[in-house]
């Protein structure tokens, strides 16, 4: 169901002159409607669309006259108005095509009266003279031409020659006129397009003549019609070779000049020879036309241009007749001509426009070359077929265009390639398709290539239509889940359920074509629905859902048959599989495809409920799922329908309440968007659906009712509809209570907001619901108070909301409350907290709209002037807007002047950025458009702008001093002093107070200055900063003084930006119009230039930018000339600047040249993007040359400024594709500038290379460095920016010239890291072909000769960037060569470096062969023979003859992976027996088993132990597997006993190895404690046997804390039952002294993670001594309850938190919620209390751990209880609701009510101390400037408050509770009492409007008011139970 606006259709009636209008009363009739009186009833009407239906009645009138009133004036003058009224009607008005076509009804008698009409019209149009009318007779023209035979008579009787002088004439003068208007954009994009019509229009014509004119008469050089032909052609050809001109009319002229040359050329048969000559550029002026060489002699004579021979390449494609072989042999030539001619520019043109052409045209030329084919010779065929190379260049084309950046490119390429397979299979008609090799071929390339290559999908799509799903699936049956699971990536997602539909599509047919019996669905469905299905059940939750929105609904879509499957499958294991935080479960995969059947009208939902598919239960479960997805798609399927009108059932509605009750509090913006969006559709369905109702109603008559009482009554339904509505609103206002999250606000008003606009009452129409009838006062108040909260969009929704309702909401408000509204506002607004100011100027902005406003705030602070009152045309919010402008501004102007004098007092009390929002507010919400008072208007904005630069004044020097952010004196030391001088002497500041003259040390200075402050205006918050301690105020004045200056200067920019925008953008209106001049714009753009060019601080000329992007926006579209041209101005002023590098200079060349790049940025961005962008082409142009000088001499500066404007313009997006043609230039400057000896180029270098990788390789997404998405194959790259190839090359090969030099100093080429940075983002394709010329084996040997590179880092990067260049295929002989050329122990000369290099060219190379696809091969397992063969070779490297340990290292890391690589795959490894016999070797031969020689500083040891370590373990989990324990073979049996155990290696002295053994025993045993090892699992577990002593030992004197860490989360993965009766002998503890053990560790420990881990441990003793009933004291119960509870403290550490929520869920079954008290009942609460605690943290992985306690009490409770459904998956709002309802019915359980009701009551109390609270809070508020108070993201106070008091009202409801001893509810009561009045007392204390003053405060008093509210109406219940009882029993 999609909400689609209803479009309103205009049309402009037509309206006829005086003359006309008396020429029609003249002949109509009176009596009887004759045709002139219809016309003049037409054209009496104002309405178009009522016209419309008029002049549909003209032609049944005149079909019914009779043959003889032809002659008569009367239709004579009708038929001369109608075609006036036509030549005068514009092209795109309706009316004109419906007069068209009543007119291509006119009778045969009246034709030639028309047509003379019209001929006589269209010969007044053709003399038009006026150049900016030719369009609308160039449209009449066309119009003519377009089915409308009138029109076509009307053409063929007017002399062609007329019609031809004219369009020659249109040619010429447009082409002229656009050359004088040179630089005016909008009139020069206007003559271009009239261009384009005129030579569209002169082509329709030729076709037309040539249809027409039979002979060839005209064809006579004399002739009329030739000479004008000939004009025409001359202009074409003009025009195609006019780069100024738009492309469009560049491409049009291309086909204009072949489409003449056809017609007049002769003889046709060798026009395609000419057409040839011309492209090849061979022409000899022999054998041609004298007239073609006088009009196209420049096509002739030059050297054509790139775009120029790509047009008229077009132009033949386009233009001449390929189809049934009519050009003959020349022809086919032709068509082979054009092909290379396009392929040789695809290398050529890589501007983004010339591209799309390029790929657009060559399109059309495999469209033109299949119709050619059809009736070609056998030659073409052979030149076409796919093995040919052309068809293997286009080939090469597709693969390097179908990542493209461009969509349009893409989609082109995609069509190429499918035309390319049917050009091949006309080749070869006859054979077999399935088995041709070319399609084979193909197939296994297309295959091979990795998935997220993006153009593979397209290409195999297109290939499944010609060889079938079956062949492909034939080669690899695992393809469907192959595709599946790259839909985790939503850039690929599309494409994949693209090509899936393509596939399942086919192969169905392949299924119903070959077997006639249906059991192929059941295999058809296990192929493409089953993994979709594990999927949604299991699968990771991104790839599920974008399963969901591109894959299910074309499934369903085509086989609406599969759904009954999939439902059948799900709902069995929906109740065992309900899912979790992180997969959807059955469930939520039943939710997902019910939800898309439904929305997509395959299922209703009656249906879904009476069938019993699915019950009310599962849908609840869904609704308040823990997964969000489940939850949406639960709401989807009650909310999404097919058909809009559906009526909304009862369950629907209960079911959605319930959603709301639970869901508003999302943390997840999208999430929160979904529920608005589709409860929107709901509503709307309500809304459409009460329509139809009403309409019902209307209609019924009183016997259907008697009839038909069983159906749901309208009316019935409209109440029931308006009940729900009502009661969602309560819910929605209920939930905008005191301290409630931002979510649950912005949710909330999020839901009303489209309930009041989808419910909004049109005049007349009878509405279910009106929010306003809801409204009243409190909830008003509650919308005001929405402005106080500190997340703007929250303001921004209670806003839009209340100016819905403001009519109502004015009606509630009294003046009073208004007045203190208002003085609230005019209070923030000078507030020192930045957001204050925006509260205010919401409130503003919804006062203005009140009509009292001036009589009851305003009249206090501004003079009234009477004439407002009698001037009624001024709207209310015009008049009250100008007068609190004027109200604000007169403060401002003040406050500057007093700030002139003293800065620091300014920013200390009244900041004045703030009045300066409201202002730039207040002018936002103005429509500009029809102000009234335009003189008042005027003189605001002058003032406004004069106030604007007198504050810019008063603050720039602060913000434009070199080191802003430290510029206040608050150091007690002379030098810091000494600098502030200076830094003062450089700004010198208008500041007349000493303040800034002499830097002084505060400490003395606050006691003057609080005096000097005190004979100020009084103003209430003066300066806080003398309040508090002298030191932290000093700190707080420095930030203010900052923030008070580059707010001010962020508000100066907006309000000039918006201001900018009053300037009337039409020239027509005089520039006194506008409430702004021309000369005021030109000043402001001063303004900016000034500020942009010479700020310092980053906040201010970022906000500064903002303002003058608003600018240089309205400039670009501005009609004045002056104004247009200074844009360009500006730039080239500024780059002159750079370019000087002029020691006066004040542009910043620090902080990446500051404001500079902005300034460029905002004037290249407002460019036209369709225009040339030639400023852009300038700019750029300028900037490379300076970025990469010449020569060394010049200046640094300017190169500095090139290389950061560079930067800012390459990240910038707006410029798009249109800056892609400079980004091989921008590498070559980084990387060069990258040599530079000046730090600053180098610098800006990097950031401007980092900026190129980005926007070349796209933004990184993942954490991987080396993952396949951000990089593109060699191909591609190089094609792209082809000047990189010889670059590189040239760079690599002088780095690797200074790496090879015999001598052995070390000498570090700078760029060297670049360049293999950029390399090692390029991959081979297997798709490399021949064709190539940008082959990547050039760079091999370079890269593997960077390996000797003598840095570390460098030799790492090129092990990197070697794989890439190696195919496949290739990487074992590469490996070998290089093994190869290691040393033998014998050699004379070793270098170290070297081998270094290239074994981790080798371990890299390995790596990603072994992680290929290429694992089944025999040539794979032929390779990997030959590799372990060599690797033995060379062994001495990984033994002690190697001295260096780094490189003994790096061999062992080889030998690992291939030792882990063979212990996968065992079956392989084991003919490899005689490599685990050498590992064995080398491992017994290491230090490990002798002993360590070393000290750990000897470089490389740490390296070498951690390699040789992992080789230990993974020989050893190798040899422990099942094939070598059992096999018989001697070498077998020599393997089976390693050389080193596992206790070996525990014993170590280096932690390092301990934590390797460590790590590798915990993955052991985790993988046996979930299952992964079945059978076999026997192998690790021996080597695990008798270790449980050791860890014991280790966890008592292990020193390392992370080695401590894993022996503990050891212990805890082993099994108690075996560790704990190896205690006493290998530790000497009892359990219970270990327990106590356990509990010091969490005490003392000061790491989190080891604390965790202990109390982990801890808790697991705790249950295992309570469940084998062992004695554990009291005492070390209450110490392990206290750590639980501490660990839940409200700061703890995630990691704490988590680690108690899952020790909660551990002991849940046994401890919470069993039948005994088994820890008494305070220490259960306490415990209760703790995962209540956690239910409301703020951090969402918490919530959810802490939700599985429920899960864990709600699934026991289901087996208990027996078969119904319970809640158990649920989100952490409702298992809060669940805890509660849990914990009462345990108190009734443990019969403890009595002693447990006390305790809740505390809780719903709180503990907090209101008076401490209030007394520390006051100070703190001023001591952040930027403390936003309490951000409340989740946790609400009063949500769990009312939770717990609905289950303790039904808990003593339900029981009748008594409590006689009063004593405990009387100190309840005594302490509730206390409150309430204490809270009283201090809400009293607060000011006026405390909602907005003291904001925090306010709230937290509400909050503990209801708290204690609730409270003693409970106490209250419960005393009233109690004494009523008292009182029967005395009766």
């Amino acid at each position: 169901m999609v909400l689609k606006k209803k479009k309103e259709i205009q049309v402009d009636a037509f309206i006829l002159d005086h003359q006309q209008l008396e020429k029609l009363q003249r002949f109509s009739k009176a009596e009887e409607q004759n045709l002139a009186s219809l016309l003049l009833h037409c054209a009496q009407l104002s309405n178009g669309i009522q016209q419309i239906q008029c002049i549909k009645q003209i032609m049944p009138l005149v079909k019914k006259m009779d043959q003889n009133s032809a002659c008569d004036p009367m239709v004579k003058a009708c038929l001369d108005i109608l075609g006036e009224t036509y030549f005068a009607l514009g092209v795109k008005n309706p009316l004109k095509k419906v007069l068209a076509s009543s007119l291509n009804g006119l009778p045969e008698q009246f034709m030639t009266l028309a047509v003379q009409s019209f001929v006589c019209c269209l010969r007044e149009e053709l003399k038009t003279t006026d150049i900016y009318l030719y369009r609308k007779v160039l449209d009449n023209l066309a119009s003519c031409m377009e089915d409308f035979s009138l029109g076509t008579m009307t053409l063929n009787v007017l002399s062609s020659v007329l019609i031809l002088q004219f369009l020659q004439k249109s040619l010429v003068d447009i082409q002229e006129e656009n050359r004088q208007n040179h630089g005016n954009h909008i009139v020069q994009t206007q003559l271009m397009h009239d261009l384009l019509i005129a030579i569209k229009v002169s082509m329709m014509l030729v076709q037309k003549l040539q249809e027409n004119i039979q002979g060839s008469l005209w064809k006579h050089h004399e002739s009329f019609v030739w000479q004008s032909m000939c004009s025409l052609l001359k202009s074409s050809a003009n025009f195609l070779m006019d780069a100024t001109l738009l492309q469009t009319v560049q491409t049009t002229s291309g086909l204009a000049v072949i489409l003449f040359t056809k017609a007049m050329y002769e003889p046709v048969e060798e026009l395609p020879s000419l057409v040839s000559d011309l492209l090849l550029g061979s022409m000899k002026h022999a054998g041609v036309p004298a007239w073609f060489v006088s009009n196209c002699g420049t096509l002739c004579t030059e050297e054509l241009p790139d775009s120029v021979l790509l047009f008229l390449c077009h132009g033949a494609l386009a233009m001449l007749e390929w189809k049934n072989g009519s050009m003959g042999e020349n022809g086919e030539k032709l068509l082979l001509d054009i092909v290379s001619v396009l392929l040789s520019l695809s290398s050529e043109l890589k501007e983004s426009s010339t591209a799309t052409s390029l790929s657009r045209i060559l399109a059309i030329w495999t469209s033109s070359a299949l119709a050619a084919l059809v009736s070609g010779s056998p030659n073409l065929k052979i030149k076409l077929n796919g093995n040919s190379d052309i068809i293997g260049k286009l080939l090469e084309y597709i693969y390097t265009h179908w990542e493209h950046p461009l969509d349009a490119v893409r989609h082109q390429t995609k069509l190429i390639f499918k035309n390319l397979l049917q050009i091949h299979r006309t080749t070869i008609t006859g054979s077999n398709e399935k088995s041709d090799p070319f399609f084979a071929r193909l197939t296994k390339r297309l295959l091979s290539l990795e998935w997220h290559v993006k153009g593979k999908y397209a290409s195999l799509g297109c290939l499944v239509e010609c060889v079938g799903t079956e062949n492909i699936l034939q080669l690899d049956r695992t393809i469907p889940g192959q595709i599946l699971d790259v839909m985790n990536d939503q850039s690929l997602a599309p494409y994949a359920s693209d090509l899936l539909e393509t596939m399942f599509t086919n192969h169905k047919a392949h299924f119903t074509s070959s077997f006639q019996e249906s059991t192929w669905i059941d295999q058809w469905h296990d192929i493409w629905v089953s993994p979709l299905l594990v999927i949604l059940c299991e699968g990771n939750p991104d790839q599920a859902t974008y399963i969901i929105d591109y894959y299910l609904p074309k499934l369903l879509r085509y086989s609406p048959d599969s759904l009954s499957y999939m439902i059948r499958i799900l709902q069995a294991s929906a109740d065992a599989n309900l899912g979790s935080c992180r997969t959807r479960g059955a469930l939520g995969a039943l939710m997902a495809c019910l939800r898309t059947a439904r929305a997509h009208g395959h299922l209703e939902l009656s249906n879904i409920m009476s069938n019993g598919l699915v019950s009310t239960a599962y849908i609840k479960q869904g609704l308040v799922h823990q997964h969000n997805q489940v939850c949406i798609d639960a709401l989807g399927l009650l909310c999404e329908t097919h058909r809009s009108t559906e009526i909304v059932s009862m369950e629907e509605m209960e079911l959605i309440q319930f959603f709301i009750m639970y869901n508003l509090n999302s943390q997840s913006p999208s999430v929160r968007q979904q529920i608005c969006s589709l409860l929107r559709k709901l509503f709307c369905r309500i809304q459409e659906s009460s329509q139809v109702l009403y309409k019902l109603e209307q209609n019924k008559t009183k016997q259907e009712l008697l009839g038909n009482s069983s159906k749901r009554h309208p009316l019935g339904i409209l109440q029931q509809y308006k009940d729900f509505m009502s009661s969602v609103c309560d819910r929605l206002f209920e939930a905008l209570f005191p301290g409630s999250s931002h979510p649950t606000r912005f949710s909330a008003l999020s839901i009303l907001g489209s309930i009041a606009k989808i419910f909004s009452v049109p005049k007349g129409e009878a509405q279910v619901f009106q929010l306003d009838q809801e409204i009243d006062s409190t909830r008003v108040r509650t919308l005001i108070q929405c402005f106080a909260s500190t997340f703007e969009e929250v303001k921004v929704l209670a806003f839009e909301l209340l100016m819905k309702l403001h009519d109502v909401a004015f009606n509630l408000q009294d003046s009073e409350n208004l007045d203190l509204l208002f003085q609230a506002a005019m209070d923030l607004s000078t507030s020192t907290k930045p957001y204050d100011c925006v509260t205010a100027s919401y409130l503003l902005n919804f006062l203005v709209h009140h009509k009292g406003l001036e009589h009851i705030c305003l009249g206090k602070y501004v003079e009234h002037k009477p004439w407002m009152d009698e001037n009624t045309s001024v709207s209310t919010v015009e008049k009250n807007t100008l007068a609190v402008i004027k109200l604000l501004l007169v403060n401002v102007e003040e406050e500057i002047f007093h700030a002139k004098k003293s800065l620091l007092q300014a920013a200390a009390s009244f900041p004045i950025y703030g009045r300066v929002h409201c202002i730039t507010g207040a002018l936002q919400q103005l429509p500009f458009n029809n102000l009234t008072l335009v003189a008042e208007w005027k003189e605001m904005v002058a003032r406004l702008i004069l106030m604007s630069y007198k504050l810019s004044a008063v603050v720039s020097p602060v913000v434009q001093s070199s080191s802003p952010e430290g510029l206040i004196p608050m150091d007690s030391d002379s030098e810091s002093a000494g600098r502030l001088q200076m830094i003062l002497h450089e700004i010198q500041p208008q500041d007349t107070n000493d303040y800034f003259l002499q830097a002084k040390i505060l400490k003395e200075h606050c006691k003057a200055e609080s005096e000097k402050l005190a004979d100020h205006r009084p103003v209430e918050n003066i300066c806080t900063e003398m309040r508090g301690k002298e030191r932290q105020t000093c700190d707080v004045t420095a930030q203010m003084v900052l923030v008070c200056c580059w707010r001010s200067m962020k508000e100066v920019s907006l309000l000039l930006g918006t201001l900018c925008k009053l300037l009337p953008s039409q020239a027509a209106s005089e520039p006194s119009d506008g409430l702004i001049t021309v000369e005021q714009v030109k000043n402001i753009g001063d303004y900016f230039k000034h500020h942009l060019l010479q700020s310092r601080h980053r906040g201010a000329f970022e906000l500064a930018y903002a303002g003058f992007v608003q600018l240089t926006e309205m400039l670009s579209r501005c009609n004045s000339e002056s104004l247009r041209k200074m844009p360009e101005q500006w730039l080239s002023c500024v780059l002159e600047e750079i370019k000087s590098c002029d020691p006066s200079s004040t542009l910043c060349a620090t902080r990446r040249s500051a404001g500079i790049p902005f300034y460029i940025q905002a004037l290249l961005a407002s460019e036209p993007k369709k225009g040339k962008t030639d400023l852009l082409k300038m700019t750029m142009k300028e900037l490379i040359s300076l970025a990469a000088p010449l020569n060394e001499s010049s200046s640094v500066i300017p190169q500095v400024h090139a290389l950061n404007i560079l930067r800012a313009l390459f990240r910038d997006t707006r410029l798009g594709e249109n800056i892609m043609p400079y980004v091989a230039d921008g590498i070559q400057a980084a990387i060069l500038g990258f040599m530079s000896p000046v730090w600053a180029v180098r610098n800006s270098s990097t950031l401007l290379f980092s900026a190129l990788i980005t926007r070349i390789f796209g933004v990184k997404r993942g954490k991987d460095e080396n993952s396949k998405k951000n990089r593109m194959t060699g191909r591609e790259f190089f094609s792209r920016f082809p000047s990189l190839y010889p670059f590189l090359l040239k760079q690599l090969e002088v780095v690797t010239s200074t790496l090879n030099s015999e001598a052995e100093e070390l000498k570090i080429h700078p760029s060297l890291f670049l360049l293999l940075l950029i390399l090692g983002r390029l991959y081979p394709s297997p798709m490399d072909g021949t064709y190539s010329a940008l082959s990547m084996a050039p760079f091999v040997p370079f890269i593997i000769r960077c390996g000797h590179s003598p840095v570390y880092r460098s030799r790492e990067m090129s092990g990197r960037a070697l794989v890439p260049f190696v195919m496949v295929n290739e990487v074992p002989h590469t490996v070998l060569s290089l093994l190869e050329g290691l040393p033998d122990s014998t050699s004379p000369c070793i270098r170290q470096n070297n081998i270094h290099g290239t074994l981790l060219q080798v371990f890299h190379l390995l790596q990603s062969y072994l992680e290929s696809k290429q694992l089944v091969s025999s040539d794979f397992q032929q390779g990997l023979g030959d590799i372990v063969t060599c690797i033995g070779t060379k062994l001495w490297l990984a033994k002690r003859p190697n001295p260096c340990l780094v490189t003994r290292a790096a061999y062992l890391d080889v030998l690992v992976m291939l030792s882990t690589h063979l212990g996968k795959f065992q079956k392989q490894g084991m003919q490899f027996f005689g490599f685990w016999e050498e590992m064995n070797g080398v491992i017994s031969d290491s230090e490990l088993v002798s002993g360590i020689p070393y000290s750990s500083a000897i470089p490389g040891l740490i390296q070498y132990l951690q390699s040789i370590t992992k080789l230990a373990i993974s020989v050893l989990s190798v040899t422990a597997g099942p094939d070598i324990q059992s096999s018989s073979s001697p070498v077998a049996k020599k393997i089976a006993k390693p050389p080193l155990s596992i206790a070996h290696l525990l014993h170590c002295e280096f932690h390092e190895v301990r934590l390797l053994a460590l790590e590798a025993i915990l993955l052991w045993l985790k993988q046996i404690n979930s299952k992964q090892i079945a059978e076999g699992g026997g192998s690790v577990l021996c080597l695990l046997i008798d270790l449980e002593g050791t860890f014991l030992t280790m966890a008592l004197k292990e020193k390392n804390l992370q080695c401590f860490c894993k022996v503990l989360e050891i212990l805890c993965n082993m099994d108690l039952r075996n560790v704990l009766p190896k205690t006493e002998c290998s530790i000497k503890m009892n359990p219970n002294e270990l327990l106590t053990w356990s509990l010091n560790i969490v005490d003392i420990s000061n790491s989190t993670e080891i604390q965790s881990i202990a109390l982990k441990f801890a808790s697991k003793l705790v249950i295992h001594l309570l469940q084998n009933h062992q004695q554990i004291s009291e005492v070390v119960l209450k110490k392990w309850v206290q750590l639980i509870v501490y660990f839940c403290g409200d700061e703890q550490q995630t990691e704490m938190l988590l680690a108690a929520a899952e020790v909660l869920k551990s002991v849940t079954t046994f401890l919470l919620i069993n039948e005994k008290l088994i820890l008494g009942l305070s220490d259960t609460l306490a415990v209760w209390k703790c995962v209540v605690l956690l239910l409301q943290n703020e951090d969402l992985v918490v919530r959810d751990a802490a939700t599985e306690v429920i899960q864990v009490a709600q699934s026991e409770k289901k087996i208990s209880k027996g078969t119904e459904f319970a809640l158990r998956i649920v989100n952490a709002p409702m298992a809060l609701d669940l805890a509660f309802g849990i914990l009462c019915e345990l108190l009734q359980r443990w019969g403890e009510i009595r002693a447990g009701v006390p305790i809740l009551l505390e809780w719903l109390l709180g503990d907090s101390d209101l008076k401490r609270d209030s007394e520390t809070s006051a100070p703190e508020e001023d001591d952040y400037l930027f403390d936003k108070g309490e951000v409340n993201f989740w946790g609400e106070k009063l949500t769990h408050v009312r939770q717990l008091s609905k289950h303790l009202l039904q808990l003593i409801s339900m029981t009748h509770l008594t409590l006689p001893d009063h004593g405990e509810l009387n100190r309840l009561s005594r302490i509730a009492l206390d409150q309430a009045q204490l809270v009283g007392h201090l809400l009293r204390a607060l000011r006026p409007t405390p909602e907005f003053s003291k904001t925090a405060e306010f709230t937290r008093l509400a909050i503990q008011n209801e708290r204690i509210s609730v409270c003693l109406k409970i106490l209250n219940l419960l005393k009233s139970d109690d004494t009523c009882k008292n009182e029967n029993l005395e009766k």
